[in-house]
């Protein structure tokens, strides 16, 4: 008998070998007509894949993350398939499943992909899928595996590094490709597919090798769902922060200053202040003592604290003085800076926690084709802050965090979100420093944390910092990405690695435990997420102009003046319109960049000391006095706790 235990922990027992497909028809029909892959002690596999011994099996459908990629990563092989129909001589390197859709990198050779292409490759791949081919997986051997691919040679690097018994192929149809497993039982499931753009690609991601097509694409079980998803990426073009970004003047890119090094405008400067202000009101309450930094530091920091060793040959090369062997780097990390700041006081046990925080900006080289927009650029500001604490306090001063970057999330309208444990790969200790004694008490402390918080929370292995496992905060946009803003780390080792300690109760020294935490991750980051939210609609109280005044003649341009003084008297900040325009025109103009109030001054206004509002989304609220305005806005514009 073969015992086969389900997530629910019930269990079931076969006689003989059984596939995920029997276990499914076993509990029922419907359940055995969706279910698309499974996952067989922790490994996914086609539900036709024969479990010959007692197994934990989970079914996935097209509901589960996991059953969205097989979904992907077949229709990934009906798109190279299509591919090759079209292009005979293109060499195929890899086609995985990302978090929407899929690609397919491609060497198209002297042929080129366009746009107009597109309808034909999506029309094949739905003929193939038609003919309902199943998929086979099979080894392979690895010299068999080379001399079918002996004319591709990324299939041929690919099959170099692997080893016999690690190798198998995929069939389908009269399609073959290099694939370790995770498919659809039968390629008929796939009913509608779009292919999305063409970009190029390095192949693995480096600028020196040759530059690749990746074909980008999503495909779904029904056509309803490929429409509501092209709904949804219409929307998402509307939320576009790069597009938002330079609609509503908030940030610039200049050639001359350099790619991936935003420039912060009037207005998108402005923004940056207000959250900078929200946050540091908040960490003040917290106990936090604010610290600054230069942008680069001696190489020798960042050598003591690792980050040279680990990022160095892919960070933006060191800076050379006159003198001869001395070398600066620009600030890729704050923490080193924030070590030598606790070093230069003595500290007891009953001084600490000891909190440094910093909005300190830091560089890091990325290479031209994964820049984009602020989600990803050369140089960002991290609202940085690391705690040195006693291993007693650890605990404590890890759920305070939690609770303060949920208290930031909520105040900006950030709900869709999960928690990710971020721990270190068990198989490759070799990536990270530190001991195996304080990795595991780091580990612990992160999860027992998350469990008393009650936060809904994924284990990532391998995500983990080098010096420390963290806990991510990602948070979704309008297209439902995931993207990782806020993060708490907890690290043992750069206190050992910069000799840092502390005089405890029992008069000797004693290493304290560093936390890293930054809830807004970066600003860059933070405000690209923050604007594809809200579309640029901000929260009140973070409105860069909160109101404009539309004088409906030049003759009432002193009294618009006078009112905006009042106003920003009061921390209610904007802008008068003196433009020679109709008041219509100026509410059209107001309602496009998004402003939230709209304040009309004219004769009768003037005689009365009073403004006629206008808020945006609702329309006219009547005449008020500026006093009234003033309590109405506040009530208003209040953070919510």
């Amino acid at each position: 008998m073969i015992k086969i235990t389900l997530p629910d922990g019930s269990i079931k027992e076969f006689e003989g070998a059984v596939t995920p497909l029997d276990v499914a028809k076993s509990i029922s029909e419907g359940l055995a007509r969706n279910v698309i892959s499974a996952l067989v002690n922790g490994t996914q596999v086609e539900n036709t894949t024969p479990i010959t011994t007692d197994s934990t099996v989970q079914l996935l459908t097209w509901n589960d993350d996991l059953g969205k990629k097989a979904f992907w990563h077949s229709s990934a092989h009906l798109l190279a398939q299509a591919i090759i129909a079209f292009y005979p001589d293109a060499k195929l390197t890899i086609g995985p499943a990302i978090e929407q859709g899929f690609y397919y990198d491609v060497d198209f050779g002297d042929e080129v992909l366009s746009e107009k292409d597109f309808e034909k490759i999506e029309k094949k791949m739905l003929e193939n899928a038609k003919k309902n081919e199943t998929f086979s997986i099979y080894p392979v051997s690895k010299s068999d595996a080379l001399k079918e691919y002996a004319d591709n040679p990324y299939k041929t690097e690919l099959i170099t590094n692997l080893n016999d018994g690690e190798i198998t192929f995929c069939t389908h149809d009269n399609f073959t490709d290099l694939c370790r497993g995770g498919h659809l039982p039968a390629t008929g499931i796939v009913k509608a597919v779009k292919i999305l753009n063409a970009a190029g690609a390095y192949w693995r991601g480096d600028e020196k090798n040759k530059q690749l097509t990746r074909v980008y694409a999503i495909s779904f079980p029904k056509q309803k769902d490929l429409t509501e998803y092209l709904e949804l990426l219409e929307e998402a073009k509307r939320r576009d922060h790069r597009k938002l970004g330079r609609e509503l003047g908030i940030y610039a890119f200049s050639e001359k200053v350099g790619a991936g090094l935003p420039l912060w405008l009037p207005k998108g400067t402005a923004l940056r202040k207000k959250l900078e202000n929200f946050l540091s009101e908040a960490q003040k309450k917290s106990g936090y003592e604010f610290v600054m930094t230069p942008h680069i530091g001696a190489k020798e920091l960042y050598v003591t604290s690792g980050h040279w060793d680990k990022y160095g040959a892919d960070s933006f090369q060191p800076i050379k003085t006159p003198n001869e062997g001395e070398e600066f780097m620009l600030k890729p990390m704050n923490c080193p800076h924030h070590c030598e700041i606790y070093k230069v006081g003595q500290w007891s046990y009953r001084d600490l926690p000891k909190r440094f925080a910093e909005f300190g900006t830091v560089y890091r080289y990325e290479q031209s084709g994964e820049l984009h927009g602020l989600t990803r650029v050369r140089g960002f500001t991290q609202d940085d802050a690391h705690i040195f604490c006693t291993p007693d306090q650890l605990m404590a001063e890890f759920e305070n965090v939690i609770d303060l970057t949920l208290y930031v999330f909520k105040s900006l309208g950030f709900e869709d979100f999960v928690t990710q444990v971020s721990l270190r790969d068990p198989e490759k200790k070799e990536k990270y420093i530190g001991s195996d004694e304080n990795w595991k008490k780091a580990e612990d402390a992160i999860v027992q944390s998350a469990i008393k918080k009650g936060l809904n929370y994924v284990v990532e292995y391998g995500e983990a910092a080098f010096y420390g496992p963290k806990l991510d905060f990602m948070v979704k946009d309008a297209l439902g990405r995931k993207w990782q803003l806020g993060t708490i780390q907890v690290d043992y080792n750069l206190p050992e690695r910069f000799d840092l300690w502390y005089t405890g109760s029992d008069g000797e020294k004693h290493r304290p435990v560093m936390i890293h935490r930054a809830p807004f991750g970066s600003m860059e980051r933070f405000i690209a997420i923050l604007l594809e939210n809200t579309a640029g609609d901000f929260p009140l109280w973070l409105a860069p102009d909160q109101f404009t005044i539309l004088p409906i003649s030049e003759k009432y341009l002193d009294y618009a003046k006078k009112v905006s003084q009042l106003l920003e008297n009061h921390d209610i900040c904007g802008i008068v319109d003196e433009r020679n325009e109709k008041t219509g025109r100026k509410i059209r103009d107001a309602e496009i960049n998004k402003l939230p109030f709209m304040l009309i001054v004219g004769e009768n206004e003037e005689l009365n000391g009073t403004i006629s509002v206008r808020r945006r989304g609702e329309g006219d609220l009547g005449e008020m006095s500026v006093e009234d305005f003033i309590t109405y806005f506040k009530k208003e514009a209040k953070i919510s706790n």
